[in-house]
């Protein structure tokens, strides 16, 4: 593998950092408190998976759904995962200062979240912590990032302090058997640029880089143990890049590449292309703007955007639904699930309980959630039941 099939990648295909992370949840329920209710994350899209009707798939941003997307499935009957060798081990996100990192520590503590004590990673304050299923993240001050700024805002209904708030992804770790041959494919094909060592980590950055724009590379060490997927793991990260124009440019670079690749997937709210670049470590390249079908809804005038040009700065996910409305029921993109498809989707995830239908009610007088909370409410039952 040389840089030989494309000496550079032009400027205006240059990836423009983490696009998305999606996980695998125990309960869709108890994800949907957890974030909403702890994290302070909106839930921007409910719907299934498109390939496993019998799997919810959940979609959790910041106010705009511009910054701090964390999707969920929760596949049925799957086990609890594994973390280790051959696997994409921990997820951030980006918080405005220093100081959030102290209110997170006490909203942790109180709220009984398995959580680390503040440290420096590469020049950046951290603080790790955990969910129910024993999923790793990280949040990450944006107080000395030297890259882009974050392009999301904390959402307005949560109770958390709009100064605190959630605003974009950070930094994705990802352990790997041979990092030598990961570190190879981000440089030489994805165009990542090494920014150095600190133990057992390496940082890599693309773009403007900075704390959305950076994967870190984490050496294995002696007794870990290789890694499964299954609850409590992460299925895959995206990239972004900016339109399906670009997205055309990464299939066809892929491809000389010769890495196993999906190829052209319309996922709706964005287009995609999915391709391993590492036993057990799926990568997907997404676009920013929203999917081929959500903007052919766009151009034929019966989208919830007044205009084609306005769909190509909203995200994917308030094509079909408002912004106001979206998340609070089952959504199926019309072009991906017609007529019987339909049906069988909702007839599947009709016996599934579970309850978003106040996903967008103020929250800011709220109490804190505890983590126990989260975990002791049965899948769809109504809030009022734990009261």
């Amino acid at each position: 593998m040389t840089e030989t099939i494309y000496p550079s990648i032009p400027n205006s295909y240059i990836l423009g950092g983490v696009h998305h992370v999606t996980a695998i949840t125990s309960s869709a329920q108890k994800i949907y408190d957890f974030f909403t209710n702890i994290l302070g994350l909106r839930l921007a899209k409910l719907t299934v998976n498109q390939d496993d009707y019998e799997t919810y798939h959940l979609y959790f941003t910041e106010e705009d759904g511009k910054g701090a997307d964390m999707t969920f499935f929760d596949f049925k009957g799957i086990p609890q995962g594994k973390h280790g060798i051959n696997n994409i081990e921990r997820a951030s996100f980006r918080v405005p200062s220093d100081a959030s990192l102290d209110y997170w520590e006490e909203r942790f503590t109180k709220a009984h979240v398995p959580h680390s004590k503040i440290q420096e990673k590469f020049g950046q304050q951290t603080l790790e912590f955990e969910d129910f299923d024993g999923q790793r993240y990280q949040l990450i001050s944006d107080q000395s990032n030297t890259g882009a700024p974050s392009k999301g805002r904390s959402w307005q209904l949560s109770n958390v302090p709009a100064e605190h708030g959630i605003t974009g992804l950070g930094p994705v770790f990802v352990k790997v058997e041979n990092p030598e041959g990961l570190r190879l494919v981000l440089e030489s094909v994805f165009g990542f640029r090494y920014a150095g060592t600190e133990g057992s980590l390496s940082l890599y950055e693309v773009a403007q880089g900075g704390n959305g724009a950076a994967l870190i590379l984490e050496e294995a060490a002696q007794e870990d143990v290789y890694a499964y997927q299954g609850y409590g793991t992460i299925h895959h990260l995206a990239l972004g890049t900016t339109d399906p124009d670009s997205l055309n440019y990464w299939i066809e670079r892929i491809n000389a590449f010769r890495l196993p690749n999906s190829g052209l997937v319309d996922r709706f709210y964005f287009s995609s292309e999915y391709v391993r670049v590492a036993p057990g470590v799926l990568f997907e390249i997404a676009t920013y703007t929203p999917g081929i079908g959500a903007l052919e809804i766009a151009k034929s005038g019966l989208g919830q955007v007044d205009s084609y040009e306005e769909a190509l700065i909203t995200s994917g996910f308030w094509i079909d639904e408002s912004k106001e409305e979206s998340g609070k029921q089952l959504s199926l993109p019309p072009h991906l699930f017609p007529g019987d498809e339909a049906t069988k989707a909702r007839t599947a995830a009709a016996l599934r309980p579970l309850d978003t239908s106040d996903t967008m009610r103020d929250r800011s007088m709220d109490d804190l959630w505890t983590l126990e909370r989260v975990e002791q409410r049965k899948a769809g039952s109504p809030i009022e039941a734990l009261e």
